[in-house]
């Protein structure tokens, strides 16, 4: 694979200092040697990669609003059908759409659970920062409960978030996809695997990674792949893949740490660490536990 990681993604774009997003970008673009078309919705990457008159992207690049990233990949695929039906074109781009979870879980929902029924192929790739980062910080429906956010807001009345967060992997899979997976911005290697994997795979493919935000989840700038990390030690984020329906857990931990040592990590869990919101952490532990063993289940491990 191309060792030149800024070849198709290059540096000098404006993303937060301590943000994992081109990390991802280039980790996904350099898990293939072949020509690139990528699809890109509002949000994070797209409003710091493309400040007029400037450009981060050296590939075919394609600015969606909101929430149709993944219909305007559905068109560059069945463009590309068209023009290889007339004989046009012998070798066809693999087509990426980037996507963060307000662009995904929510605006943008419609449009990727049509190209995936559809069929159309191409690769999603969420980054999922668990919020509106570009727009200040609302909830979005990958908010965790008892987050502080702007429009779910710690006060005498509330502890933040009342909503668990959208079971997206699930909603995904539904629509009966060969290859899906979760991963980590802090696990570079293991999302590059899966990348090379789902670009691989014919027809629709989804990638879902986390990423944390130092602005919204607010924590110093050095430490997102330490939080990244503590994400999956504490099984709130475990690393699996669904290929032909089959689940697989890519990194099993023996001994989870306690939730509590990856909220303590993080500004927007502060006030749950007051006595009268000791429940939530208790309650969000319990989730975490029990979303775990549903997928322990689904893996076939005992």
């Amino acid at each position: 694979m191309n060792k030149d990681l800024t070849k198709k993604f290059s540096s000098g774009h404006a993303t937060c200092a301590g943000c994992g997003i081109p990390a991802i970008v280039r980790t996904v673009l350099g898990a293939t040697d072949e020509q690139v078309i990528v699809s890109n919705a509002t949000g994070c990457l797209e409003v710091t990669t493309t400040i007029y008159p400037s450009t981060s992207w050296k590939v075919p690049y394609i600015h969606s609003v909101f929430g149709n990233a993944a219909a305007t990949a559905a068109g560059i695929d069945a463009a590309q059908k068209a023009l290889e039906k007339s004989g046009k074109l012998k070798n066809p781009a693999k087509i990426i759409a980037f996507g963060g979870d307000g662009g995904t879980y929510d605006i943008g929902l419609q449009a990727l659970s049509g190209a995936l029924e559809r069929g159309h192929d191409f690769l999603y790739v969420c980054y999922d920062n668990e919020g509106y980062m570009n727009t200040g910080g609302q909830r979005s429906g990958a908010t965790p409960y008892g987050a502080n956010t702007e429009t779910a807001p710690v006060g005498s009345q509330s502890f933040g978030k009342t909503q668990q967060r959208k079971d997206l992997m699930e909603i995904v899979k539904a629509h009966g996809i060969k290859y899906l997976a979760q991963a980590n911005v802090a696990y570079l290697p293991d999302l590059k695997r899966k990348a090379q994997k789902a670009l691989n795979t014919p027809g629709p493919s989804f990638l879902l990674v986390l990423q944390p935000c130092t602005q919204i989840w607010k924590f110093p700038t050095s430490e997102y792949v330490a939080i990244g990390k503590l994400a999956t030690e504490t099984n709130f984020w475990p690393l699996f893949e669904i290929e032909d329906g089959k689940y697989i857990i890519n990194n099993i931990v023996k001994e989870p740490k306690p939730i509590e040592e990856f909220l303590k990590t993080q500004g927007r869990f502060k006030h749950l660490f007051k006595e009268k919101n000791l429940e939530v952490i208790k309650e969000i532990q319990k989730t975490v536990n029990e979303n775990f063993e549903k997928l322990a289940k689904r893996a076939q491990i005992s």
